[in-house]
């Protein structure tokens, strides 16, 4: 059912005033997670989904996110004089062919749905999917492929959902459940940032998306909703009042809300102790620390 999704459009524009003053001169999607930017994670995550076209919208300052991507002969030259052969994959991983990545301005800060609204020309007249950077997902298979897989047999609109405590769905875009399928649901309808006790479910939206065209439609007529912006949920929720299907895709993987310092924290100690070379000794000084901290108490 669902036609091939090749394009993405990753929102870059926010400031990060939450990672301050780190962000005073290095965009929040260029931070680590142990080694790796948060946005390389992003990117990995569509390519292995079939994503051929990125689309980043960004804003004054972001350039070394641009420069991320481009080659650096100088770095490569120095690598292969030393030869450091595996540290020159490693930076190969990271450079992206001239004509896959496009870069859009957006101006002004109005919000999720807008910075979607400003890719629309070059998206077109095809489904597209969405990630935002600032959620990281550890997972067997990486999301978005979980969900293209999803996608191929629903069409229409999907999003990444997953359960969250009653008493943080003010924090999220909410799910009203039409049908619950188990790994899918059909949503009659989502609501951004409810009330506590006005959330329909505990069923939140989490920042990957795969979306239709008329999408973009909705956004062309959207005013302003929570929070003064103009928000995705919204043209979401538009396209179910339009008969067009929507369904929420609990996805398998553990998620980072790498938008918080806290989350940024858990990720980092989390994707550390995945990997062979750093595991133990970071868990000598983890439980170090525990002790020491039991010993004061």
């Amino acid at each position: 059912m669902g036609q091939k999704v090749t394009k993405a459009v990753f929102p870059v524009a926010g400031l990060g005033t939450r990672f301050l003053p780190a962000t005073k001169s290095v965009p929040k999607e260029i931070m680590t997670l142990v080694d790796r930017p948060l946005v390389q994670y992003a990117i990995d995550e569509a390519r292995a989904a079939g994503i051929k076209e990125f689309l980043f919208v960004t804003s004054r300052g972001k350039s070394a996110l641009e420069d991320y991507f481009d080659h650096s002969p100088v770095l490569e030259q120095a690598l292969r004089k030393a030869g450091k052969t595996e540290l020159r994959e490693i930076l190969k991983s990271t450079n992206m062919e001239s004509g896959a990545i496009a870069y859009i301005r957006q101006h002004k800060a109005l919000g999720l749905g807008h910075a979607v609204w400003c890719a629309r020309r070059l998206i077109g007249n095809e489904p597209f999917a969405v990630i935002l950077p600032d959620d990281v997902i550890a997972a067997e298979t990486p999301v978005l492929q979980q969900m293209v897989e999803a996608y191929a047999e629903t069409g229409g609109n999907m999003v990444a959902a997953m359960e969250v405590p009653p008493e943080q769905t003010s924090s999220y875009g909410v799910l009203d459940i039409d049908e619950d399928k188990g790994a899918t649901v059909s949503v009659k309808g989502m609501i951004e940032k409810p009330q506590p006790g006005e959330a329909p479910s505990n069923l939140a939206v989490i920042g990957r998306y795969i979306l239709s065209p008329s999408i973009l439609s909705n956004l062309n007529k959207m005013k302003s909703g929570a929070g003064g912006e103009i928000q995705l949920t919204d043209a979401i929720a538009e396209d179910i009042r339009n008969g067009n299907s929507v369904h929420g895709f609990r996805f398998r993987g553990q998620r980072y809300d790498c938008g918080s310092k806290a989350g940024f924290l858990r990720a980092t100690v989390a994707f550390a102790l995945d990997r062979d070379d750093l595991r133990d000794d970071l868990l000598r000084f983890i439980q170090d620390v525990v002790q020491l901290d039991r010993a004061a108490e």
